[in-house]
């Protein structure tokens, strides 16, 4: 009986409770991933949280990051000293610099090309624009100029050119100063210049004597010539209806007569307005003898 009490008791193999628990628990992937990963960034935070604290460690790497950054942009490599305005004229150019009003030498970091884009492109004569670093320190503008294509003559006796879109490019102070370019005046002749371009265009013969186009009434053209005659153009479809007229001309050469104007408002029907000699001839052709002279010859 004693020699089997000395025999030592073998250690079971099988692993305890909780550490089989926590093997199960580690073969868990989240457990992993917040035992590796989790926890040691908490302890950063933490740690980084502890410094933050106090205002003084915060100013100083403020300060510390500040300079260096500094520093860097100060660099040589990023100093704007030049700028060049490409694709404008010289008046243009000199404008586009008074506005931006870029004081150089500059960092690139300290340039908004952005701001400065919208600044170029709210000029009148300015359609678009593109701002761009180059290598050496040169700060490119490349502007693309508005074309002027017609003179507006508002109410108020401004003049001023205007694009093909209708957008005021520069004033003028004397119609003398462009006669290259086509006259139209009166109040929203610049929201329609794409018509009054189109209803120039099918003019054609008659550009030689035309004299401008006028707006009336915010809704249609009256289309003015030499020897004080117009042609009233309808609202819609003005332009069909003036080519009909220059095919009515080449046929019967109708502007060539004694009119004042020329009445296309109604589709159907054509309205030729006469001079008072050529009404006067006209009666006296027909035998309709005036009144008023009637009278003075019985006198």
């Amino acid at each position: 009986m004693q020699s089997l009490a000395r025999i030592p008791l073998r250690r079971d193999p099988a692993p305890s409770r909780w550490s089989y628990r926590m093997q199960r628990l580690w073969l868990t992937p989240l457990f992993r991933l917040l035992c590796r990963v989790g926890l040691p960034g908490l302890v950063v935070v933490l740690v980084a949280a502890l410094v933050l604290m106090d205002q003084g460690r915060r100013a100083a790497i403020t300060g510390v990051f500040s300079h260096l950054t500094e520093q860097f942009q100060a660099r040589p490599e990023f100093r704007v000293n030049l700028m060049s305005v490409e694709g404008a004229s010289p008046e243009l150019a000199d404008a586009v610099r008074a506005r931006l009003g870029v004081k150089l030498p500059v960092s690139s970091f300290d340039l908004d090309l952005l701001a400065l884009r919208a600044k170029a492109e709210a000029m009148d004569a300015v359609a678009a624009a593109e701002l761009r670093v180059r290598s050496g320190g040169v700060l490119q503008v490349t502007i693309t100029e508005r074309e002027p294509m017609l003179v507006w003559r508002k109410d108020d006796a401004r003049i001023e050119m205007l694009d093909a879109s209708g957008h005021r490019v520069a004033a003028l102070a004397e119609r003398a100063d462009r006669p290259d370019l086509p006259l139209i005046a009166g109040e929203g002749a610049d929201a329609a210049a794409v018509e009054a371009l189109a209803l120039i265009d099918a003019a054609g013969p008659l550009l030689p004597r035309m004299r401008g186009l006028v707006r009336m009434g915010q809704r249609r053209w009256d289309m003015v010539l030499d020897r004080d005659q117009r042609i009233l153009l309808p609202a819609e479809n003005p332009v069909p209806a003036l080519e009909a007229l220059l095919a009515l001309n080449t046929a019967d050469d109708l502007l060539a007569r004694d009119l004042t104007a020329i009445d296309l408002r109604d589709p159907a029907r054509l309205v030729l307005r006469l001079s008072p000699h050529a009404l006067t001839e006209a009666r006296r052709a027909r035998g309709i003898i005036d009144k008023t002279a009637k009278t003075e010859s019985s006198l």
